[in-house]
């Protein structure tokens, strides 16, 4: 009985874990082993069961009878112990995906000029696992301050976290979705045009992020516990606009009647807390660019998704927990963010202060001087309101008591899709729409927006251009009528898919994905959706799930963008006409919408069959033949400046007193940052002195916190060499406690000499005592 049990239970709750499955049948043992003899005088509780079910043959009963009995037993017991264990098992994790801070182009803005040199927040992975107890299945979520997925991050991804964790994750149950801060490294994305418009292929960035990413992954993994989610809907009200609005107005009427306004802003809020009441953190989803820091900023940043997520941390791990170490993880995850900006002041001419012109997005005719404000006095406070208000509805939502609560149900369905060539229909129709295409990137792709204007003589809504730039382009690759006629109205710039030198410009498939828990539906997707195509693909995959069986009329549906890979730009077929920059960055021409809901449509019939959907072959992975060419990825001899003796020493110290709101600096003689990215450390640590002689001290901020900024100089020691300094600055809280307080930088030097061996030599520096004022 007792092995039949727990083969039965095997068979019945193949969720449970291993060693679940090991206390069940080790509590059978205990219970149903040989009993001992009932007498006159006492009896075994066990031996009566037995005699009940006719089970002992020193009581009477065939052997056939015998062992039916036995299997009804075991069966009763086996079904009975399945159903009443299982439960969803969720766990959080978080890690340190910084990377390289100097010496790269940054990520997001194409801006040769925008050199990262130095550190403002540092860039996290967070992570959530599902575990359904009932069915043993699970999946992770990962939410990843960079600008985008990619197909090579998620593959290093899936190799770490299965060596770390066999066999319990896939493809198709790891999702890995990027914020799209502008403020963090290229050099992670192996199609040339994203190296082209960065700083090429960069090792040490892409190693980088996936470490942090699988730290995430396996803390969330090993933090699951039994517990409950819930899903939250509110508003973020003035914290994004329309950088497309004449795109939008393309939409038919009707459909935009159906909406409030240009621009999503409910925030989708995932509550994840223990069976217990432990709050084990939150995922939540609303539309906007991570664009508070423009293309003059030279700090890595989170940006405003970053600051959010810094405050409800802050606010749940205490103000004494360093960031990225409490246990509670807050994630602000991107959506259909495609053509929403932060910059609520909306676009304005530089030079003359005058509104832009509203179809192209220019000043006097061209666009390089057209750029947008936030609401704040400069993109740092800017990025703080935008951040601050995501905060506060977050926290709003966190806490009221109105919610759905979600039941126990994980499951996942993944595949790739080939996008050329492909035919597709009209989701409203069911009729033909056309065909995609060849991916191509338009002149309005150049042109840029208004969180980023572009270079050169490019204009958005305007498919003309100096004659030149396709005279130079058709060296390369020269569009043929049949692609030329299927990307209308788009004037093809860079024909991105027939370019394969020196390898390929663009890929042509892209990784879709669908998570389930309960009643809410995860959309995974590589693209930058419109806010119109995001609505569009929420509603159809929506009523196909309903339809299906896969979620109630209520449930809830949200868009994880830029995903697994990254592949541009989605706007809607009528957006697509006006050729704005988003519609001249939609790849794979005017139907490209329906391709993703098409290709949702299989992933919902597939998920609701049960079964693997038919998965066109991945993307190549050719990194392996990638070269570095940037100087930013790689390490060299560190000489020290002018002045100074060691490596560590003050260059400039602090004045001895100041009071909240002001800033202190203090400048230290610093090798290159990255020797050592210091991932499970700081460069810097604002410490507060415990005694006159600050023999003792406690850290009160580091170079995670938002009041920290870190600038990496660097000069000429000579025509050949060059040398570096760090700045700290400590921007005072208005609540800092009235002491004394000092900064600390630590960091690593690097010495590779022509005879001998290189050596790293880790290094400290502290600057003089200050007090801070009541």
């Amino acid at each position: 009985l007792y092995s039949l049990s727990c083969f039965l239970i095997r068979c019945f709750s193949y969720s449970l874990s291993w060693n679940s499955s090991f206390n069940v049948c080790f509590f059978f043992f205990l219970m149903i082993r040989r009993p001992p003899r009932s007498t006159l005088s006492s009896s075994s509780a066990a031996s009566d069961v037995y005699k009940r079910q006719g089970i002992n043959a020193e009581y009477g009963g065939s052997p056939v009878t015998n062992m039916r009995s036995v299997f009804a037993l075991a069966l009763t017991l086996a079904l009975t112990l399945t159903l009443t264990t299982a439960e969803l098992h969720i766990g959080t994790g978080i890690g340190d995906a910084t990377g390289p801070i100097n010496d790269l182009v940054m990520m997001g803005m194409a801006n040769p000029k925008q050199i990262s040199a130095g550190l403002h927040q540092r860039l996290r992975s967070r992570a959530f696992a599902a575990f359904d107890t009932t069915t043993n299945k699970r999946f992770v979520f990962i939410s990843l301050d960079s600008g985008m997925g990619g197909v090579v991050l998620k593959n290093m991804v899936m190799a770490g976290v299965e060596k770390a964790l066999p066999g319990m994750y896939t493809d198709a149950t790891l999702a890995l979705s990027g914020t799209h801060t502008h403020s963090g490294p290229s050099g992670f994305l192996q199609d040339v045009i994203f190296q082209f418009s960065g700083s090429g292929w960069v090792k040490a960035v892409i190693d980088a992020m996936a470490q942090g990413v699988i730290e995430s992954v396996v803390a969330a993994h090993n933090n699951l516990v039994p517990a409950k989610a819930s899903v939250r809907v509110g508003a973020v009200e003035d914290a994004n606009i329309n950088r497309s609005p004449t795109a939008y107005l393309g939409n038919p009427e009707w459909e935009r009647n159906l909406y409030t306004g240009n621009t999503d802003t409910n925030m989708t809020l995932l509550k994840l807390e223990g069976t217990d009441g432990a709050e084990l953190g939150l995922f939540s989803w609303f539309a906007v660019h991570p664009t508070s820091m423009n293309n003059t900023n030279l700090l890595v940043s989170g940006d405003n998704k970053g600051y959010a997520s810094y405050l409800f941390e802050k606010s749940k791990n205490g103000n004494f927990t360093p960031p990225g170490t409490g246990s509670f993880v807050a994630a602000f995850p991107s959506t259909n963010l495609g053509d929403v900006s932060p910059n609520t002041k909306g676009p304005h001419c530089r030079d003359t202060g005058l509104p832009c012109d509203n179809e192209h997005s220019t000043c006097n005719g061209r666009s390089e001087q057209c750029s947008a404000q936030g609401p704040g006095k400069d993109m740092f406070e800017s990025c703080q309101i935008i951040g601050q208000k995501q905060f506060d509805v977050a926290n709003q939502l966190f806490h009221q008591p109105n919610e759905m609560p979600l039941d126990g149900v994980v499951d996942s369905v993944h595949m790739y899709v080939n996008m050329p060539g492909r035919n597709v229909t009209d989701p409203e129709t069911g009729k033909v729409a056309g065909q995609l295409c060849s991916p191509a990137m338009g002149d309005a792709f150049a042109a840029g927006t208004i969180d980023g204007p572009g270079m050169f003589d490019f204009t958005q809504s305007a498919n003309s251009s100096n004659p030149l730039w396709h005279f130079l382009v058709g060296f390369v690759h020269k569009s043929t009528p049949k692609e030329k006629a299927c990307q209308e109205p788009k004037g093809i710039l860079l024909p991105t898919g027939d370019i394969s030198f020196p390898w390929p410009w663009a890929t042509d498939t892209v990784p879709v994905q669908i998570l389930r828990l309960g009643q809410l539906a995860i959309l995974v997707q590589p693209s930058e959706l419109t806010t119109m195509s995001g609505r569009r693909l929420r509603k159809y995959v929506k009523a196909r799930m309903v339809q299906k069986g896969l979620l109630p009329e209520d449930g809830v549906v949200v868009i994880a963008g830029l995903a697994n890979g990254y592949a541009d730009y989605t706007t809607t077929f009528e957006e697509y006409q006006h050729q704005r920059y988003e519609g001249g960055s939609t790849i794979f021409g005017p139907h490209q919408l329906n391709g993703y809901v098409q290709a949702f449509y299989q992933l919902v019939d597939a998920m609701a069959a049960g079964t693997a959907p038919a998965s066109d072959p991945a993307p190549e992975d050719f990194s392996h033949k990638l070269t570095e060419f940037s100087s930013g990825g790689k390490i060299s001899t560190d000489y020290m400046p002018s002045g100074a003796k060691n490596f560590g020493q003050v260059m400039i110290d602090a004045a001895s007193s100041y009071k909240p709101g002001q800033v202190v600096q203090v400048t230290f003689a610093a090798a290159n940052p990255l020797n050592n990215l210091r991932p499970t450390g700081t460069f810097t640590t604002v410490q507060q002195c415990l005694d006159p002689a600050c023999s003792q001290s406690k850290p009160v901020a580091d170079d995670g916190d938002w009041e920290t900024r870190l600038h990496v100089i660097k000069a000429k020691k000579d025509l050949v060499l060059t040398t570096r300094t760090i700045r700290i600055e400590w921007f005072i809280p208005a609540n800092t406690p009235p002491g004394q307080y000092r900064i600390l930088h630590r960091g690593t030097s690097y010495d590779d000499p022509l005879i001998g061996k290189a050596t790293f030599t880790p290094y400290q520096g502290v600057s003089s005592v200050f007090t801070v004022q009541a």
